[in-house]
């Protein structure tokens, strides 16, 4: 089992920057693809960016504004998010899969508690 817990969440405003982490327990993540999702209200939820191990995916909207990194050393995953946008406002979810569909939700076994992230004009 993997247990992930989403933080940094906030309120900033258009323009401003957020980092998320994801803290992963249970097992190493190194092998793992990560994955963040986004669900604001009222619609479904959507893939962000995620990393393989040699690899990295974006959404078309956070391209060059969104970096997934993660550090194995500390099994944390994160993402920095700037030149944020009121469009971005959402719950963000971190994810774990061995999944070679890094795009689709369907494909991650692992998902933490979610995180808020409002971003106001």
């Amino acid at each position: 089992q993997v247990q992930l817990v989403e933080s940094g969440g906030g309120s900033v405003q258009a323009g401003g920057s957020l980092r998320l982490s994801c803290a992963a327990s249970g097992r190493t993540l190194s092998m793992y693809t990560m994955g963040w999702f986004r669900q604001a209200p009222g619609k479904e939820r959507e893939f962000v960016a995620a990393r393989r191990v040699f690899s990295e995916y974006y959404a078309d909207d956070v391209k060059d504004r969104f970096t997934i990194s993660r550090d194995n050393a500390k099994n944390t995953v994160y993402l920095q998010m700037n030149s944020l946008k009121t469009e971005d406002t959402a719950v963000y979810y971190c994810a774990a899969g061995l999944s070679n569909s890094p795009l689709k939700a369907i494909e991650y076994a692992y998902w933490g508690q979610g995180t808020q992230v409002t971003v106001s004009s």
